[in-house]
């Protein structure tokens, strides 16, 4: 829904969507030295592969899955930014394996800027996300902020032999993207006026469209693990499943589904400065081919709000579920390349 807007809600903050995260380096340079969670042998999943979310077993049949993401507004439309951001956070209990059951809303809002009608429609939209995922906003918390947040905390259930880590990858494996890329991108060519319509209502449906295969697939012993490809990009969130894993991965670049204009934005330079950081946080980890151009690049380290779901999975079953997840709901999901023996590193193929 689009209503009168006295005020441009990205020009109220200086980032947007999952953009806004930390680089993977400075992430990791304030969560060293934290103590670990050793002590806890009913935290299944915690803060040491950077999982998706927080994994705590109640009983031998019963694990509650807990992550919380929130962010600033990379669109203008409020009721979009807050579907978005809802589906966004809603993704990390799918990564895991799980369904959701409830969510909290997590709301800063600079009042003083920008009209309640605005508010609401955030509110509305985060709502709407959540209703089509079979789960109420059953509380939250607010307060009044320089830049406008918004965001969701939730929780999920899953079976313990369900839990899907990022650590999972065996060498062997097929890789499958659920999503397209390109999503920073399209948000950066907002700002600069240069993305057309036709490329906001792709981004609008791409970053909408629920994970929600993720708990399906978890119920297969075949597929071995599961990240959502979010800020980081997908060599980040990939770099991330490979040191976990221990393996090595190939991903071929002509394999990977593109938003239709993702291609030609970059070219013309919009690029976001999350793509810059994730490349200077670990591109000593990634190895490209020699005459690569530094657009295409850029496809690989731009950041991804509420993107796809990376998936390792038995190759011999790589069809078949491939074939499962197009079939939910997914049509750009693709086979994008293998898990290896070897160091934890990423080898990009043109």
């Amino acid at each position: 829904m689009n209503i009168h807007q006295p005020v441009r809600l990205t020009s109220l903050a200086h980032g947007g969507g999952c953009g806004c995260k930390l680089a993977p380096s400075v992430l990791q340079q304030l969560l060293a030295g934290q103590a670990n969670n050793m002590p806890f042998k009913e935290l299944l999943v915690g803060t040491e592969t950077g999982d998706d979310a927080a994994v705590w077993q109640l009983d031998e049949n019963t694990c509650v899955i807990a992550t919380t993401d929130f962010f600033m507004p990379m669109v203008d439309d409020p009721f979009d930014f807050g579907r978005i951001a809802a589906t966004n956070a809603i993704s990390d209990v799918y990564a895991m394996g799980g369904r959701p059951i409830m969510a909290l809303a997590i709301l800063g809002m600079p009042i003083d800027k920008m009209p309640a009608e605005m508010v609401r429609e955030i509110l509305r939209g985060g709502a709407a996300v959540c209703a089509d995922a079979g789960i109420p906003v059953a509380g939250g918390h607010s307060i009044d902020s320089p830049e406008p947040i918004y965001g969701l905390a939730v929780i999920g259930t899953c079976r313990p032999e369900q839990v899907r880590r990022n650590s999972g990858a065996r060498a062997g494996d097929t890789l499958i993207l659920t999503k397209a890329l390109g999503v920073g991108i399209y948000s950066s060519a907002i700002k600069k006026g240069m993305l057309p319509d036709d490329g906001y209502a792709e981004m609008i449906a791409s970053t909408t469209l629920l994970n929600r295969i993720g708990a399906e697939l978890a119920r297969d012993p075949d597929v071995h693990a599961i990240t959502d490809v979010t800020g980081f990009g997908v060599l980040g969130h990939g770099l991330e499943m490979a040191r976990g894993s221990g393996v090595g991965l190939t991903v071929s670049l002509a394999h990977i589904a593109l938003l239709a204009h993702a291609d030609r934005l970059a070219q013309a330079g919009c690029i976001t400065g999350a793509s810059h950081r994730n490349w200077a946080s670990y591109g000593g980890e990634v190895d490209l081919p020699a005459d690569l151009p530094d657009w295409r690049r850029h496809l690989l380290t731009d950041p991804q709000t509420s993107g796809g779901l990376l998936v390792a999975c038995a190759a011999e079953r790589a069809d078949a579920i491939l074939l499962s997840i197009r079939d939910a709901g997914n049509p750009h999901a693709r086979r994008i390349g293998a898990a290896e023996s070897g160091p934890a590193r990423i080898r990009v193929r043109a």
